[in-house]
């Protein structure tokens, strides 16, 4: 990748990582798909006047269905499906079934025929995943099967968020984009957060949204599209990997969660898989033997 992508990419496992830990401190006062409408509304809230001055969301009149289907699997679902896993498995199963996502993503896309997945990016994402397990100790909890299965559900919309991104909106002004597509979401979840609204909300669980939102949307998302469009919708997914490292960095200093040598080694291994994954492998040289043409 261009350094340009190497920046992005370790901004966004870092902003990325994050959100572990905040919905945690948040669904524990405040219900899944309030957390998710706090996020989004205040998300859409920053965007949507920036992007109505530049004119970034008229261009979207024509590509309303890829639109939908996008806030759909990537926002609308995932976000309030990953609230509810939360509030029934630990982070470290959370995060480790969510880096699924790069798996995901290239699968997808080499079924697709849209890209090729050579040995090297294999390897990368091989061991990658690897990683992962290791920063866990392959302690997964499977105390709840829901929730699992709406960690893997959510999985599955991130790796097909960024391919409908790249195929069908990538014309498109990605700020109208991500503002349209929040602006949706939030709407949707209104009807569910009539009911689910609680009487009173912490000053952390405030704080946690507010985060959530304005850092961890509204700039990660757009820091999203850049990443995508210098490296590619499979590329830009390996930041699953890197988003646990960061999650298990901020439970171990701030909730005082135990490092074992597994999680240090897992450390080397997600950094290794990453860079294997984003990279494509060099062009072979010619063999000596080969005949080479001469210009005249």
């Amino acid at each position: 990748m261009s350094r340009r992508a190497w920046w992005l990419f370790l901004a966004l496992g870092v902003i990325w990582g994050v959100p572990y830990l905040l919905i945690r401190v948040a669904v524990a006062d405040i219900s899944p798909v309030s957390v998710a409408f706090g996020r989004t509304l205040i998300g859409a809230m920053l965007l949507l006047p920036i992007a109505a001055a530049r004119g970034a969301l008229r261009p979207l009149l024509s590509h309303w269905r890829p639109l939908l289907a996008f806030t759909v699997v990537e926002i609308s679902i995932p976000w309030w499906l990953l609230g509810y896993a939360e509030t029934r498995i630990n982070s470290s199963t959370a995060g480790l079934l969510i880096a699924t996502v790069p798996v995901m993503t290239a699968g997808l896309m080499a079924l697709s025929g849209h890209e090729k997945l050579d040995g090297r990016r294999l390897l990368g994402l091989c061991v990658g995943l690897a990683g992962v397990g290791a920063l866990v100790g392959l302690d997964i909890d499977v105390s709840n099967g829901w929730a699992m299965a709406a960690a893997l559900a959510t999985a599955l919309g991130y790796a097909l968020g960024p391919i409908i991104i790249s195929r069908y909106l990538s014309d498109v002004p990605p700020l109208g984009v991500i503002a349209a597509s929040l602006a949706l979401a939030a709407t949707a979840y209104v009807p569910f957060v009539l009911s689910a609204w609680p009487s009173q909300i912490t000053v952390e669980a405030a704080g946690a949204v507010a985060i959530l939102g304005v850092v961890c949307t509204a700039l990660a998302f757009l820091l999203f599209f850049a990443l995508i469009a210098e490296a590619g919708p499979a590329r830009a997914t390996v930041i699953t990997y890197v988003n646990p490292l960061v999650a298990l960095l901020l439970g171990v200093t701030l909730l005082h969660e135990p490092l074992t040598y597994g999680m240090c080694a897992g450390f080397v291994l997600v950094l290794l898989g990453s860079f294997l994954a984003t990279t494509r492998s060099p062009p072979a040289e010619p063999s000596r033997a080969d005949p080479i043409e001469q210009g005249d």
